[in-house]
C-alpha cells in the first residue's frame, strides 16, 4: 500500500479513523447487545430513507469512548462509549448523530476533503525536505512535524457544516420516530470538559466532535423546539441500557470495577449479570452459577440468562451438561445465530452418538444468516472432521481463512480441498473459487503477499484501513 499523507492525520485529527481489526481492535460479538442496538437503531435508519438491512452496526471493544462510520455504510460503537453514556437516549442519539453521516453522503464527501486536506501537507512536507537538503535540519523537522496540523486544520473547514448538519438531522430522526433528543445534548454537556483538554488528550469522539459552545447551544435549541422533547425512555429500554452496560462492565473490567459498580448489596438483574460474568471471568464457577440461576429464577425464559449458564458451564469444564441450556436459549430464540454457533460448539465437545452431526446443521443454519462468520467455519471443520469428512473440513477451514483476510491459509487449504473432492459438485467450485482468489500470482493479492514477506511469512496480518466519518 502506498504511503498516502493523509493517513498520517490519524492520530493527529482523528476524523481518519485507521482500523486493524485483528490488533488495535477487536469486535465484540455478542447476540443480547446486537438485538438491543439493531432495536433502537433500524427505526431511526428507516426514517434517515435507508434500509436497515444494508447498514452494519459493529461493537469494537475499546475502553475510549468514540462511534463513527467506515468501510461505507458500516456504524462502528465503542464499549467505552455504551458504559460511559448515562441512559438509552444518549446512545440513540450518538446513532442518530452517524446515521445521518450515512444519509447525507458524507462518507463520500469527507473522502473528497481528505485529498484536498493533504494538500497544504504535502506542501510541507515538501518545503521541509528542501530545507533539511539545504542544511536547515531545525527548519525542516519542524516544517514536516507541522504538516499533520496544517491538513487537520483544513480537513475540519471542510468538516466543520457536515457536523452541525448531523446534529440537526439527529433531533429531526429522534423526533420522527416519537424519541427524544434530549440524549444528544445530555451526552454532549455530560463530556462538554473536553473542550479544555488538550488535543491529544480528548477521547476520539470529541477529537472529530469539538464541543464548542455555540455547537451545544444550537442543539439545546433544536431538542427543546422537538414535540417529543419530553418523552422518558421506556422501562423496556432502561433495562436493556442497564443489562448491556452491566455486560459488558462484566466481561471486560477488572473484578474491582465490578464490585465497585456492583456490591453484593445490589440485587437487581444488572448487577447479578455483572457478577455472574465477572465470576465466570475469575473461573469462580459456582459463584457463576449461584448468580445465574437466581437470574433465571426470576426470569426463567429470558434466553441470554440460559446462554449465559451454557458458557460458564461449558467454559467451567462441565461439557455435557452445557448443551441443554444452549438448547433452551435456541427454544427461547430460535434461529438466532450466535446462539446456534454456541449450541454447536457444546454439541461438538461433547461427541456423545448424533452429536456432531446436530452441531453441523446447527453451524450450517447459522452461516445462512451470517455466511462470513469466521469462528462459526472454524466449529464447522471440526464437526466434519469429527465424521471423516477432511475434504469438507479442509475447505470449512479455507473459508474461515478467508473470512478474516488471511489469504495465504485460505489458499493452502482451498488448494488441499480440491485434491480430495469430486469436480462436479458445489463444494469443489467452491473451493475452486477460493483458490483462485488468493492466488498469490493474482496482481490483486500481491500487495497482501508482499506484507506478509516483510512480515515473515506465515504470521497473518490484518490489513483492514477504512476512513472513517465521525
Amino acid at each position: 500500500m502506498a504511503r498516502n499523507p493523509i493517513r498520517l492525520l490519524a492520530l493527529a485529527a482523528a476524523s481518519l479513523a485507521v482500523a486493524f481489526t485483528a490488533s488495535a481492535q477487536s469486535l465484540i460479538r455478542d447476540a443480547e447487545i446486537e438485538e438491543t442496538l439493531r432495536e433502537w437503531t433500524d427505526p431511526i435508519l428507516t426514517v434517515a430513507g435507508l434500509s436497515p438491512k444494508d447498514v452494519g452496526l459493529y461493537v469494537i471493544n475499546d475502553p475510549t469512548l468514540n462511534a463513527y462510520v467506515a468501510n461505507g455504510q458500516n456504524i462502528h460503537i465503542n464499549t467505552g462509549l455504551i458504559i460511559a453514556a448515562d441512559n438509552p437516549e444518549q446512545i440513540k442519539g450518538v446513532l442518530a448523530h452517524e446515521t445521518c453521516h450515512i444519509a447525507c453522503g458524507h462518507t463520500v464527501s469527507r473522502a473528497r476533503a481528505a485529498n484536498v486536506a493533504a494538500r497544504p501537507a504535502l506542501v510541507s512536507i515538501g518545503l521541509g525536505i528542501l530545507a533539511i537538503a539545504a542544511g536547515e535540519g531545525g527548519a525542516g523537522a519542524a516544517l514536516i512535524g507541522s504538516s499533520q496540523q496544517f491538513a487537520a486544520l483544513n480537513f475540519f473547514v471542510h468538516t466543520r457544516a457536515e457536523e452541525a448538519m448531523a446534529d440537526t438531522a439527529a433531533v429531526t430522526y429522534l423526533t420522527e420516530v416519537g424519541e427524544s433528543p434530549e440524549g444528544l445534548v445530555e451526552f454532549f454537556e455530560k463530556f462538554r470538559a473536553q473542550q479544555v483538554i488538550s488535543q491529544s488528550r480528548r477521547y476520539p469522539y470529541f477529537q472529530s466532535h469539538p464541543l464548542a459552545a455555540d455547537r451545544i447551544r444550537n442543539v439545546r435549541q433544536l431538542a427543546d423546539e422537538s414535540p417529543t422533547k419530553d418523552v422518558p425512555a421506556t422501562e423496556r429500554e432502561t433495562k436493556q441500557y442497564d443489562m448491556m452496560r452491566a455486560k459488558l462492565i462484566g466481561f471486560l473490567d477488572t473484578p474491582g470495577k465490578v464490585r465497585r459498580e456492583y456490591p453484593d448489596t445490589d440485587t437487581s438483574e444488572p448487577a447479578r449479570y455483572a457478577r455472574a460474568i465477572a465470576a465466570l471471568q475469575a473461573s469462580d464457577i459456582q459463584r457463576a452459577l449461584d448468580q445465574v440461576d437466581s437470574l433465571l429464577q426470576d426470569e426463567p425464559d429470558n434466553p441470554y440468562f440460559w446462554e449465559l449458564k451454557g458458557q460458564i458451564l461449558f467454559e467451567g469444564g462441565h461439557i455435557a451438561e452445557s448443551v441443554a441450556p444452549h438448547e433452551k436459549s435456541l427454544e427461547l430464540k430460535p434461529g438466532q445465530p450466535l446462539l446456534l454457533i454456541n449450541y454447536a460448539r457444546s454439541l461438538a465437545a461433547r461427541d456423545e452418538p448424533g452429536d456432531t452431526k446436530k452441531a453441523e446443521s446447527a453451524l450450517r443454519d447459522a452461516l445462512i444468516a451470517e455466511p462470513d462468520n469466521a469462528f462459526a467455519w472454524q466449529q464447522l471443520a471440526i464437526a466434519l472432521d469429527k465424521q471423516g469428512r477432511r475434504a469438507e473440513a479442509e475447505l470449512a477451514t479455507a473459508e474461515s481463512a478467508y473470512a478474516v483476510g488471511d489469504l495465504q491459509t485460505a489458499n493452502m487449504f482451498a488448494h488441499r480441498a480440491l485434491q480430495q473432492l469430486d469436480r462436479n459438485t458445489v463444494d469443489y467450485r467452491r473451493a475452486d473459487d477460493i483458490e483462485l482468489i488468493t492466488d498469490p500470482s493474482n496482481p490483486d493479492n500481491r500487495e497482501f503477499y508482499d506484507r506478509m514477506s516483510r512480515s515473515q511469512r506465515g504470521q497473518r496480518l490484518s490489513l483492514t484501513v477504512s476512513d472513517g466519518t465521525h
